[in-house]
């Protein structure tokens, strides 16, 4: 497995990490742990050094799994988790319908960090994201908190998900960020326009979560996909049939590159988001090791300055149907 380093942080990872949010969490029911204790253990016999959970993922269960898979591999692995909503069903939910309500108080960053390193297992958090950024706490004050911890030794590495650029300049301004998460694929390329710019000129890595688009662009499902009555894409206006057939035309183009490179339409998305920049690291999920095995092959394939002008030429001409998350969720990205 290649490497690859996030910005100018110095963190090196593998190539592509691995996410692990689905083994425990929105993917349908929690899958079986001793089943995912080996996946990720063949995981790390396969070179990959990068793993992402964060503690909402069960809640707290997808932590508790890889503190307690990945334990014979510390200082051989990266684990990067997120903080950001608090669990009290007591806590305000601030209208967010349900979903956990954001809350990245200085005081409660320090409490949810106590909580993660136990869970994981381990003494220091390789990289600490915030999972979303809260309007209602001052982002120069949630820097600070994790500055904080990073002097405390309790934290390694500071990263931001779903965060819009003037944001992220303003927390970088207090604590150097290494990493920014968001979801970007041929699907969603909404951080080309300004995020992206703004890691470059900083010096910051960007993890690509949802790359394969939650499962689509393996070419695997069609407009008469059913999903678990527990899995959270039931929930998702891209995948109602409508929009799934809408977007075939998508995996008609993935499929089409594959065919040429012997590849799958996987393996070109993924082989894409490679080629975008170095600094670029996805994460994939998958709970099933024929397809981490599949995944893992993307970073062998070589597409020419040639195939990337046709996949852009191509993509650009077709209207992805359906928003990504429904309202109340999409508010809280971009901010």
């Amino acid at each position: 497995m290649k490497k690859r380093i996030l910005g100018k942080s110095g963190l090196e990872v593998s190539a592509l990490g691995l996410g692990c949010m689905g083994m425990s969490f929105s993917y349908g029911p929690a899958k079986d742990k001793q089943e995912m204790i080996s996946l990720l253990h063949s995981a790390v016999e396969r070179g990959v050094t990068f793993f992402d959970t964060a503690e909402v993922y069960g809640p707290y269960i997808n932590e508790e799994l890889l503190g307690e898979a990945l334990l014979p591999f510390r200082g051989k692995v990266v684990i990067a988790t997120k903080f950001g909503f608090n669990l009290d069903p007591k806590f305000d939910p601030r209208g967010m319908g349900g979903a956990p309500a954001l809350d990245s108080r200085p005081e409660h960053i320090k409490q949810a960090v106590e909580g993660s390193l136990k869970r994981l297992k381990v003494d220091t958090i390789d990289l600490l994201y915030q999972h979303r950024v809260d309007t209602n706490v001052p982002i120069e004050d949630m820097a600070g908190a994790v500055k904080d911890l990073i002097k405390e030794g309790k934290v390694k590495h500071f990263g931001l998900s779903e965060a819009a650029a003037a944001t992220i300049r303003r927390a970088h301004a207090v604590q150097p960020v290494t990493a920014v998460q968001s979801e970007y694929s041929l699907w969603t390329r909404t951080p080309e326009k300004e995020v992206l710019p703004v890691l470059e000129e900083l010096g910051i890595g960007f993890v690509p979560y949802s790359p394969l688009g939650k499962g689509f662009l393996t070419g695997k499902m069609d407009e008469n996909t059913k999903f678990d009555k527990t899995d959270f894409r039931n929930t998702l206006p891209r995948f109602t049939p409508a929009a799934l057939k809408a977007n075939q035309a998508l995996i008609d183009l993935l499929a089409k590159i594959a065919q040429r490179k012997k590849a799958t339409p996987a393996q070109i998305a993924l082989a894409w988001l490679l080629a975008q920049k170095p600094w670029i690291v996805p994460i994939p999920g998958t709970t099933k090791l024929v397809r981490l095995e599949e995944n893992m092959v993307a970073c062998d394939i070589e597409l020419t300055a040639d195939d990337l002008r046709e996949i852009d030429s191509a993509s650009s001409k077709i209207k992805i149907e359906g928003a990504r998350y429904p309202e109340k969720l999409e508010k809280l990205t971009g901010r």
